[in-house]
């Protein structure tokens, strides 16, 4: 069976030439001056002894209480770089509390207004100009807080993000603080959100995400694909966010809410895959009985890749807003 955590992979493939690499390569931490980084987040980086021609990078933010080291660890990322010659980058949470991502700041949620989001992007952007990486082939998936720092980094930075995938996450401003001000608010917990309180019209999730903008004069460039990961057993982030995020996706790639198709028991029996517009653009997985430990299935997906088309996700004539 093909893993659909292989989605994001496979895009970050695209061109690659695959190059046999040894096993020299490891984890390491960036300690020189990679850009505005004001929360001081964390750098460390996977590079394979050898690289093709402008490599992709995949960007993987750890969950709640995890760490750069227990997400290279724990997952293949580094095993599936080596092999096809991609770049992975493995941010580091300075949240001493709990490790938990700021996704709730006004300064993560705007476009290079600061927070845990702009110290990645400084990440990805010091990445494409010391390895000549591909800026058309970025990309982000994580889980739980992770996911939502997928989502974040989705809606705030498209110019940066060719696709992402998030697992048990919330939708992009979920955890914004419900006064309003959330400037300076980094350790937010947002338990209404959590608790699946929060619900807006499509209409709203799509000004929310456009807001990140607002500064700026608004954004009429890229938006990445997208898909997302609920179970719906979900204990910590509840299922409505499942919902929410379908409602925000959907209305700012300027889909119907309307699938164009569902898939029973795909990828694995329980779950439900529907796919949203004429491309495919954005994708939600609804894993019937399962709980946050979302990532515990995943682990178990097989990711061997021979035999996945990547051309599938071909990227080639974009999707532009207006």
């Amino acid at each position: 069976m093909k893993s659909i955590q292989s989605w994001v992979l496979s895009t970050a493939l695209l061109l690659s030439t695959l190059i046999p690499t040894s096993h020299a390569a490891s984890l390491v931490q960036v300690t020189e001056n990679f850009g505005p980084n004001p929360t001081k987040v964390g750098f460390y980086i996977f590079v394979p002894d050898v690289l093709p021609t402008k490599p992709a990078i995949l960007v993987n933010p750890h969950w709640c209480h995890g760490t750069a080291s227990a997400a290279y660890s724990g997952s293949q990322y580094a095993t599936l770089a080596k092999k096809y010659g991609f770049i992975v980058i493995f941010p580091n949470s300075s949240n001493k509390a709990d490790q938990c991502w700021d996704v709730s700041s006004t300064q993560t949620l705007t476009h290079n207004g600061g927070g845990d989001s702009l110290g990645i992007v400084s990440m990805v952007r010091w990445t494409l100009s010391k390895y000549n990486a591909d800026p058309a082939r970025v990309f982000v998936t994580g889980v739980s807080s992770g996911g939502m720092m997928t989502n974040v980094l989705i809606g705030a930075y498209p110019d940066i993000f060719a696709a992402g995938s998030a697992w048990a996450g919330v939708p992009f401003g979920c955890f914004a603080p419900p006064s309003g001000n959330g400037s300076g608010v980094y350790g937010y917990w947002n338990d209404d959100c959590a608790k699946g309180k929060v619900v807006h019209t499509s209409e709203e999730w799509k000004g929310i995400v456009e807001g990140a903008f607002v500064k700026e004069g608004g954004y009429k460039g890229w938006r990445p694909k997208m898909q997302t990961f609920h179970g719906t057993k979900d204990e910590t982030l509840n299922y409505v966010n499942f919902g929410e995020q379908v409602k925000e996706w959907t209305a700012v790639l300027g889909l119907n809410s309307t699938p164009t198709k569902t898939e029973l028991n795909t990828p694995v029996s329980g779950w439900i895959k529907t796919t949203y517009g004429g491309n495919g653009w954005f994708e939600a997985y609804s894993a019937a009985g399962v709980t946050h430990n979302i990532q515990g299935v995943r682990r178990e997906m097989d990711v061997n890749m021979d035999g996945w088309d990547p051309t599938r996700w071909e990227l080639g004539g974009g999707l532009l807003k207006g």
